[in-house]
């Protein structure tokens, strides 16, 4: 039977969960239906779960085509506040364990600081580019939605298992966990995106045309979690079993820095080993990149070269797509502009200066729609 503290507990934890998910997803208009009510809606969420009754809801399908064209699963808010009590609850006990360089969804890690342990370790290994080093990336094929649902929950049952003193109901717990990985979104979801605007997304990027039990949904909190649980154990292997120093992961872009060029060939059949025969994942075989520290390398959407770090082109032509689009628009919007700063908030941290100074100067002289600050901000005029 669940204890009455631990009801408390959850209850608590439940409103605290529903303020994380407002945070982001507070304007959307169904974070703004469930906010009429928010204490009514949080109590009957929390009945559901305590009485193993709660559903998962169909999700919104749309596609984006930033940076890279993606499919997205948008869950309802309701399913969001269930999503960020699970996050609460399973990051602290998985954190202590992941590798200090996998960087995505984790608090004090992600974009930026995967750059710069990247230029970190080329420096290391290259004694300041006084020696020779080899730069290795890997990737796997369709990660997301070739994710073992089966291996996914065992992995998280078997540690939530080996916790004694936890404060929550493991059973509970566990029941919600089963109902997130296993809940198929494209079942009843409603659509966002036109038909043709899936022309060009590979089936392996798809859910629609994903095996039986796998894949997980893009635009889910629990996903970006579950996406690094479920490699951890790989991260593991890569520098405990095969011996690398220099090692980083970004969801499943891998980078690999070594002396010695063989020894970075010779690895890669034993990645693609584990990755079959332990997580059913394959490497991407077209996605093998192996070159000389001093020619440089791209990752997280820079360029890292000797000594400097580069706006990938990728990420600049994204940037020069969103201005023309944005140019075109009658009546700009704070919106734009933020889209704008963004870009420019990344971009102030890499040897960026005369591409802001262009574009910045640029605005400033276009019908008198913006103002420009520091090369590095811009501004609707009021």
């Amino acid at each position: 039977m669940y204890r009455r503290d631990n009801n408390q507990q959850l209850l608590i934890d439940l409103f605290r969960a529903y303020f994380d998910a407002k945070k982001n997803k507070g304007k959307t208009a169904n974070a703004l239906a469930f906010a009429v009510s928010y204490e009514k809606n949080i109590i009957e969420l929390f009945n559901d779960i305590i009485n193993y009754k709660y559903q998962i809801r169909p999700s919104i399908c749309f596609i984006v085509n930033n940076p890279v064209k993606r499919e997205i699963f948008a869950a309802d808010f309701r399913d969001r506040i269930v999503h960020h009590l699970l996050f609460n609850y399973l990051n602290p006990l998985f954190e202590r364990n992941f590798i200090k360089d996998s960087y995505s969804c984790r608090k004090g890690k992600g974009t930026f600081y995967g750059i710069s342990r990247v230029d970190h370790f080329i420096r290391s290994c290259s004694l300041n580019y006084q020696r020779d080093c080899w730069i290795m990336k890997l990737d796997i094929k369709g990660y997301f939605m070739s994710i073992d649902r089966n291996i996914l929950y065992k992995k998280i049952e078997k540690k939530i298992s080996s916790f004694k003193n936890v404060s929550f109901d493991k059973n509970l717990i566990l029941y919600l966990i089963r109902l997130v990985v296993f809940n198929n979104p494209t079942n009843g979801c409603r659509f966002r995106s036109q038909p043709q605007d899936w022309v060009g997304l590979p089936k392996s990027k798809s859910l629609f045309y994903a095996d039986k039990n796998k894949g997980l949904p893009i635009g889910n909190l629990t996903s970006q979690l579950c996406a690094n649980i479920y490699l951890n154990q790989f991260d593991h292997f890569i520098k405990e079993k095969i011996g690398f120093k220099y090692y980083g992961r970004y969801v499943d872009d891998m980078v690999f820095v070594h002396e010695d060029k063989d020894f970075l060939k010779n690895s890669i059949p034993k990645v693609k080993h584990y990755l079959k025969n332990n997580l059913g994942l394959i490497l991407h075989p077209r996605k093998i990149y192996l070159q000389k520290s001093n020619i440089g390398v791209s990752f997280l959407g820079v360029f890292i070269k000797p000594r400097r770090i580069y706006t990938g082109r990728r990420t600049k032509n994204n940037f020069i797509k969103n201005l023309y689009e944005i140019k075109r628009k009658k009546e700009v919007k704070e919106e734009d502009v933020s889209i704008i700063n963004s870009y420019l908030g990344m971009m102030i941290h890499f040897d960026t200066y005369k591409l802001r100074r262009k574009i910045t100067s640029c605005f400033s002289s276009t019908n008198g729609l913006f103002v420009a600050s520091d090369f590095g901000k811009v501004k609707l005029i009021t």
